[in-house]
This record gives structure tokens, C-alpha cells and sequence, in this order.
């Protein structure tokens, strides 16, 4: 847990310690006030704030008390004593937080905070899924909402997809909703991956006979797919010593054009422990910020220009509103918290 610190002055000193190559000084002079009176506020109230990968770099090293993926913040919300839980990531994480802990307060501080691929599924199309391949255990990214989840037999991030996939001994997985994460996992689990296809009446399976595979849908990041290997080959061309790094939702071709694929706390961990001299990670652009701050020896290039409109949404500012307010709690129909845990539970399960 971050120390509050005696005054103003002294968060200043240590965020611009840390964050100087990162955060320009005279936006660490304005931010260090906000920060302190956060820290402040979250000792009083015995809250914890859980912070994604994205968040932006004076918010992720200053204020959070965990910080991670989806994977590892799910964790932290099912353990945590805490009786306040902010998270500053997406409504997703939140729902997935307050399933885990329905009786806990959790807060989100931007209700605008929403995520494209969750928006790009409804509880309604697993329902009709289900129906056109019966028996086909459904496996659901955790980019999700809470409804769709209480549909799916088991939740996943993208580093325990395959695993999780590989959990079920049966021959057809359904694979929500990411569909350049379902190819990239159906390539390393050497399956095939077919598409439903929706016409007038609704939803029907492809005109393929189907034995052993992975049915995906046709819904994409709009950060990662923005990458393209063409970003690849130049960056190659200009800097040949650099490490590319890859989240497992940028298209195939693109991971496959990069040196290594991982979920966020992978790519971090990777560029903890290697050597390169130079690395680019095709990712949310904080999340290049929040690591070339923690390793200032290592040299992160700047070549990023593609920003999550969604997590930018959650600030300094909102945050210390949702704990000054106690805003926006965020609550999930215990019947449906009830089905989603059972599926968030599995995912947990599996590492």
C-alpha cells in the first residue's frame, strides 16, 4: 500500500523521483496534490484501489495498492479484506470484482469506462450459440459483462486461455468474444476455429462440418487491432535491436511478426528480465509509460500513438471523487453474480 506521505511537497518529490522521464514536472506539481489527498482518503476509509496495467502512469504508481492484469486483479478482489474496493480499470473488472465480493462496496470511478468487446456480445447471442452447438462448453474472456458471463461455463484471460480451453475434454468450444485472441489460441492449440454466421433470423452455425474446433466471433479490440505488421517491419528496419512485443488480441500475423506474446503482466515480466537494448510494445500506449518508469535503464520506444479511449476515461481526478462520494457503486443481480461466479471461479482455478 502506498505510504501517505507527510505533506504535498513530499508526494511531489517522490513521484517526480520516479515519474520525471515519464510525466512532465509541472503535471507532477498539479497531480501530487490530487494524489495525496487520495492516499489520504483511502487510509481513512480502509480502501484498497486496484489499478489495470493501462492506467496512466502518476495514477498506477502512486495511488494503487495492487496493480496487474485481469487475471491477477480478480485474485486480489476475491481475497481482500477490505471493505471498499475502487478499481480503476474498466466496468468489467468492476462487475468481475463485485461478483467475487458481493459484499463489499466497489467503486468505479468513471461509469463511461466501458470496453468494445464487451459491448460486443449479449447474454442473448450465448443463448443462441449454445442452441446451435449443444453439448459445446462455452469458455468466455473475462472482457465481458456480468450477464454474458452467467451464460459461460468458464471465464478466461489471454494467459490462461488455452488452459483453460484444454480443461474441457470435449471435441467444440465456444470461444468469446475476442476473435483475434480465439485465432491466435486455436493456432497454438492446432484446432481449427469457425465463425457462426447471422443472418435475418438470427444466428446459424457455418456450412462446415465441425468435429474437432474452436467457434469464435467476430468481435475485435479496437486498441490492438489497430497493429499491423507493416508497424513491425518499420520499427524493425529503424531499430533492428528491438524486442516486439505483442498481446495475444492484436491479429495473428501481427504476433507472429513480433518476438514474444503475452497478456500485459507478461510483457512486463518479460521486459524485467531480459537484456534488449531497445523494446516496443504493441499495446495500450500507458502501459509502455508505467514500465519505462519502473526500468528508467531500459529504453522503451516511443512509437506508440493507440490509447484505450475507454481506460483514459479513469483519471486522478475521478478517483478522488469516487472515494470522496463514494461513487459509482457498482452492483450486480444476485442471480446473475451467483451463475457468472461459478464461471469466474473456474478460470481462477486454472493458471
Amino acid at each position: 500500500m502506498p505510504i501517505v506521505e507527510k505533506s504535498v511537497e513530499a508526494t511531489y518529490e517522490k513521484m517526480r523521483t520516479m515519474l520525471i522521464n515519464v510525466v512532465p514536472s509541472v503535471e507532477l506539481r498539479y497531480k501530487s496534490e490530487l494524489v495525496f489527498e487520495i492516499n489520504r482518503l483511502k487510509a481513512e476509509r480502509q480502501a484498497v484501489i486496484l489499478g489495470h496495467n493501462y492506467m496512466e502512469p502518476a495514477l498506477y504508481h502512486s495511488v494503487t495498492d495492487y496493480v496487474g492484469d485481469s487475471l491477477e486483479l480478480s485474485r486480489v478482489a476475491a481475497r481482500t479484506d477490505a471493505p471498499t474496493i475502487v478499481f480503476c480499470g474498466v466496468r468489467f473488472m468492476a462487475e468481475t470484482a463485485k461478483i467475487l465480493s458481493p459484499q463489499k462496496n466497489v467503486l468505479l470511478p468513471s461509469l463511461d469506462a466501458g470496453c468494445s468487446l464487451a459491448a460486443g456480445i449479449t447474454a442473448e447471442d450465448v443463448r443462441q450459440l449454445k442452441a446451435l452447438f449443444p453439448g459445446a462448453p462455452v469458455v468466455t474472456y473475462v472482457n465481458t459483462y456480468a450477464d454474458v458471463k452467467a451464460e459461460s461455463d468458464a471465464c478466461c484471460t489471454s494467459s490462461n486461455a488455452a488452459e483453460v480451453i484444454k480443461s474441457f475434454d470435449t471435441k467444440v468450444v465456444i470461444f468469446l468474444p475476442d476473435e483475434y485472441l480465439a485465432r491466435n489460441v486455436a493456432r497454438q492449440l492446432d484446432r481449427p476455429i469457425f465463425f457462426p454466421v447471422r443472418g435475418s433470423e438470427g444466428l446459424r452455425a457455418p456450412d462446415v462440418e465441425i468435429r474437432d474446433a474452436i467457434i469464435g466471433w467476430r468481435v475485435k479490440c479496437e486498441v490492438h487491432e489497430k497493429y499491423t505488421v507493416d508497424d513491425v517491419q518499420r520499427v524493425r528496419r529503424q531499430f533492428p535491436d528491438t524486442v516486439v512485443l505483442a498481446h495475444p488480441e492484436c491479429s495473428p500475423a501481427v504476433v507472429a511478426s513480433s518476438d514474444y506474446s503475452g497478456s500485459t503482466s507478461a510483457m512486463i515480466r518479460y521486459v524485467r528480465e531480459s537484456e534488449a537494448p531497445h523494446y516496443l510494445l504493441l499495446t495500450e500506449c500507458s502501459m509502455g509509460d508505467n514500465i519505462a518508469a519502473e526500468n528508467p535503464k531500459k529504453e522503451m520506444l516511443r512509437l506508440c500513438s493507440v490509447r484505450c479511449p475507454h481506460m483514459n476515461e479513469i483519471t486522478l481526478e475521478q478517483t478522488l471523487a469516487s472515494l470522496r462520494d463514494n461513487r459509482h457503486s457498482i452492483e450486480v443481480a444476485p442471480d446473475v453474480g451467483q451463475r457468472a461466479r461459478r464461471a469466474i471461479e473456474r478460470m481462477l482455478e486454472v493458471q
